[in-house]
């Protein structure tokens, strides 16, 4: 039976969340089997367009399949990116995005929702964010309400799976040269924004850890795995020089590393999986998911993280530590086109933070029964198996639906 024909749109080749979100839904369709696939390639800011490994089978597919024209209209269309670039392409169209990391949407992308048949993203946070983001367009001189702006179309949740051949608790051996036994380690970009308005609230991140650690005979240390877009020497160098001024003035401050350059996944598990590597911590200002996280919880370590968006999907309060805090005003030095003026999102209590990271440090052992229960859940319900299964039925709701075949009963004679 011929199958129908699926253009993919997505920056598969890109060394980014995003692309990674793509790769992870487009080998969900690849292993389906149901459609004629064809991809679309498409770049993402300015990061890498080097993720794809030539051993690799699954990758080796997605080159073969590449297009840069497309001669008919897709049955479906499926687009992974953020909604304001979402198009109308296929007879069937469906949005893909990891959503927001604030309480409001722009507009921007309620439109382009609006554009879809279906939408899809990746946790209750950025759902319930999409849908509760409205716009009131009203007439100028009696201010009566002509529209109203929402999304109109149904919206989907699929988390982003984790591959849990690559993503566990095996450690096979690379070399760390930190002398410390105990290491946190922070995974994320450093993104724009004043000292304690970056989005990942990198700058309060380090200055809590040194704050916490001041001074003390025993010290363990801060592993930095971050970058903007880009892997420079003056990118790296840059970072060095942040670090060095948020410290400074800090009495014998602890150790802090940072990670800089490409990782691949397996080398990124290694990490996580280090001996010293002790716990993940992330005071984020908001996720649409967090996918780092959920990685790190493969390893049965504890995880510090923020009190708020997407990534409680997968950390739940009894088996993760989470960080509280207030919703505050997105700063002027962080917004942009998609955080936007007027916005909220998480400011952690740093004083809480500081007194948490003592308190894993001293008593680890204590945190790390419920962390690998929590490694035990996560393998369970959000393996990239468990991600394919969810597809498949959302899709199947949508448009995979068995076609109906009425009985047709042959004509029978009446015998007298």
């Amino acid at each position: 039976m011929k199958k129908h024909l699926l253009l993919f749109r997505g920056p598969v080749k890109s060394r980014s969340g995003y692309g990674s979100h793509a790769r992870d839904v487009l080998e969900s369709l690849y292993k389906m089997d149901f459609f004629d696939i064809i991809i679309d390639s498409c770049g993402w800011g300015g990061t890498p367009m080097t993720a794809l490994n030539k051993d690799n089978n699954f990758h080796q597919w997605i080159e073969s399949r590449i297009v840069t024209n497309i001669s008919q209209q897709p049955d479906v269309y499926i687009q992974v990116t953020v909604p304001n670039e979402f198009t109308r392409i296929g007879k069937f169209n469906i949005g893909v995005t990891a959503g927001i990391e604030t309480t409001v949407a722009p507009k921007e992308w309620i439109d382009g929702c609006n554009l879809m048949d279906l939408v899809i993203t990746t946790s209750v946070f950025s759902r319930d964010v999409l849908l509760s983001s409205v716009y009131n367009e009203v007439e100028k001189n009696t201010e009566k309400l002509v529209k109203q702006h929402k999304i109109t179309k149904p919206v989907e949740i699929l988390f982003e799976g984790v591959n849990t051949e690559i993503y566990n608790d095996k450690y096979s051996g690379i070399d760390l040269e930190i002398k410390e036994d105990f290491a946190f380690l922070f995974v994320g970009h450093w993104l724009k924004g004043d000292m304690g308005q970056d989005r990942k609230d990198v700058g309060m991140t380090i200055k809590c850890f040194a704050e916490a650690f001041k001074n003390q005979e025993s010290q363990p240390a801060l592993i930095l795995k971050t970058s903007s877009a880009v892997f420079s020497i003056k990118e790296r160098e840059n970072f060095r020089k942040k670090i060095e001024t948020i410290v400074k003035g800090i009495e014998n401050p602890p150790s802090i590393y940072l990670l800089f350059g490409e990782l691949s996944d397996s080398e990124m598990n290694e990490l996580y999986n280090h001996p010293k590597v002790k716990s993940m911590v992330s005071i984020t200002k908001g996720e649409g998911f967090g996918r780092p996280l959920l990685e790190f919880s493969m390893t049965g370590k504890p995880i510090l993280a923020s009190n708020w968006s997407g990534h409680k999907d997968f950390l739940p309060i009894d088996k993760a530590v989470l960080i509280g805090g207030n919703l505050t005003d997105v700063h002027q030095s962080s917004q942009d086109k998609f955080i936007i003026n007027g916005s909220k999102w998480f400011t952690a209590n740093y004083d809480e933070f500081i007194a948490v990271m003592k308190l894993v440090y001293e008593k680890y052992d204590e945190f790390t029964e419920k962390s690998k229960s929590l490694k035990n859940d996560n393998m369970e319900n959000f393996s990239s198996e468990k991600m394919k299964e969810k597809f498949e039925s959302i899709l199947k709701n949508y448009i995979i639906k068995p076609t109906e075949k009425k009985l047709v009963l042959p004509q029978l004679k009446k015998i007298s």
